[in-house]
């Protein structure tokens, strides 16, 4: 191994661990962290470390904040977050296992559909309306507000919800939308 090779090694390592331990009231890194402890090719080492967590099916998603230069098309990566997320999807035992009920998790899932259809705003009240429909109130509020504490919903001084960071990082839109919309789906073969 050529000594460069070595130094882009101990890079992708260092950023793993970055990435892996919870240092922060948030998981995960800023970009202007990584480029700190990394150095001005840090983008590169975070494909690096892509290519060694696809194997685990993992991988490193970008979140930019929302009102950025993004918009533009000008993304800010120091100002970005870095996350380790899961590259397929879980299981349902596996998300019981995670400590997830079945029902919180359609309760998530219409949660972030009426926020998506709506442009991404949704008054709290049409949500609740919608849940309650289903679960039971203490259940929808319990919801409500753990989601919020978890990082997938915030709520505004005006009871609006919108995505939050932790909806941005782990959820795709797009199969969302797909599965909701029962669009025929390629089905993966699982080795």
């Amino acid at each position: 191994m050529s000594e460069d090779a070595a130094a882009m090694d101990r890079r992708v390592r260092r950023a793993a661990k970055l990435l892996f331990y919870k240092r922060h009231r948030q998981p995960g890194v800023r970009g202007w962290e990584l480029r700190r402890t990394l150095g001005e090719g840090y983008p590169r080492v975070i494909e690096l470390l892509n290519q060694r967590l696809e194997g685990l099916d993992l991988q490193v998603s970008v979140v930019h904040e929302e009102g950025t230069d993004r918009e533009r098309g000008m993304p800010d990566l120091d100002r970005a977050r870095f996350y380790v997320t899961l590259k397929g999807s879980l299981s349902t035992s596996d998300l019981v296992m995670a400590g997830w009920r079945v029902d919180d998790v359609a309760a998530l899932t219409v949660t972030t559909a009426l926020i998506i259809s709506r442009e991404g705003k949704v008054a709290r009240r049409d949500v609740e309306a919608i849940l309650r429909e289903k679960f039971p109130r203490w259940r929808v509020d319990h919801n409500l507000n753990r989601f919020i504490r978890l990082g997938y919903l915030v709520q505004d001084e005006h009871d609006v919800l919108f995505l939050g960071w932790r909806s941005r990082a782990e959820i795709d839109e797009k199969l969302l939308l797909k599965l909701i919309l029962g669009e025929p789906m390629k089905q993966e073969k699982l080795t």
